[in-house]
């Protein structure tokens, strides 16, 4: 029986951080502290030796393999004699609820449109996309928020379709998270950036995570290079119960928040319904959507107990 270690090794190559950290080969770092206190997320101890360790040779890799994508561009275009629409390199980032994919996306957006080769990079969630909390309702959703048939996958594939044929002014819905639900008639306008990244859940699946025999494609048919950030089972639960008690005095404290009623718990109510849902939920999903889709990405980012990467996967 082949184990997960054997797996890996046959399908990347693993570097320590330190390792990693040597690849970033003297690419400047263009973030100060102001920058990373913007970027950083809730519970995410983020410094600026992450991002030189971690995130400064990503963003050279994709700066290359981008790169390389245009100048081969270029030389077809040459070669029909045409010019055809401007599409963006697309770039997915998949993980579990509280691992920090958004976080890991806005740094990421934030480090490449430094590059004079692609300097519009745009970011989306697929929150968005997800069914308005009315229509989850109706469908018997609102527990299973997050798993794959709680998103408008035709609404999604028809946003990503029209965006990697390079139309101008594609809308993509906003989501709004003190409300829990989408928000109507609001979105976000993608103008045929050089890069495009998604964030999201479930940006892995592909057909063959289909309970059903499925011919329609999928987001990940779209994508030119993914990443997921990983992290031990354990330490995702632990740290999406330190972010409920950190919310009660953050987005809970909002009056207009779905969520409100939770402000008021005190410590130990509060680590009892965040396992629950943890348990009931995020687990779930985790162990049965979003982890067996992890060794299709082309980069796995391996979190350790103190929230920071020790270790980088990149496919071979």
């Amino acid at each position: 029986m082949t184990s997960a270690n054997q797996f890996h090794n046959a399908l990347y190559l693993a570097f320590q951080r330190a390792q990693w950290a040597d690849l970033r080969n003297s690419v400047p770092l263009t973030l100060n502290e102001t920058d990373l206190a913007n970027l950083r997320g809730i519970n995410e101890k983020l410094s600026l030796t992450e991002v030189t360790d971690i995130y400064l040779p990503v963003s050279r890799l994709l700066n290359l393999i981008v790169g390389a994508k245009q100048q081969r561009g270029l030389t077809l275009n040459q070669f029909l004699g045409h010019t055809p629409p401007k599409r963006p390199y697309i770039i997915s980032i998949a993980g579990s609820v509280a691992v920090g994919k958004s976080t890991t996306a806005r740094i990421l957006q934030a480090l490449l449109e430094q590059w004079p080769e692609h300097p519009q990079v745009d970011l989306i969630t697929t929150d968005g996309f997800l069914y308005p909390l009315a229509e989850l309702k109706r469908r018997g959703l609102l527990q299973r928020k997050g798993f794959p048939e709680s998103y408008d996958m035709k609404l999604l594939i028809e946003f990503i379709t029209k965006v990697k044929s390079g139309d101008a002014s594609v809308k993509a819905p906003l989501y709004s998270h003190i409300k829990y639900d989408r928000i109507p008639k609001k979105n976000q306008i993608i103008n045929q950036p050089d890069i495009l990244i998604i964030e999201g859940l479930n940006v892995l699946q592909t057909g063959q995570d289909s309970p059903f025999d499925t011919k329609r494609p999928f987001l990940s048919d779209f994508v030119d290079f993914s990443i997921y950030v990983d992290a031990n089972r354990s330490l995702l639960k632990q740290w999406y119960v330190e972010r409920f008690l950190q919310f009660r005095q953050g987005a809970f404290a909002n009056p207009k928040s779905y969520f409100h009623h939770y402000s008021h718990l005190n410590d130990e109510e509060s680590v009892q319904i965040a396992t629950n849902i943890w348990d009931s939920i995020n687990g779930p999903n985790l162990q049965l959507n979003i982890e067996p889709t992890r060794e299709r990405a082309h980069l796995i980012l391996q979190k350790g107990a103190d929230h920071l990467m020790d270790k980088v996967l990149l496919r071979k």
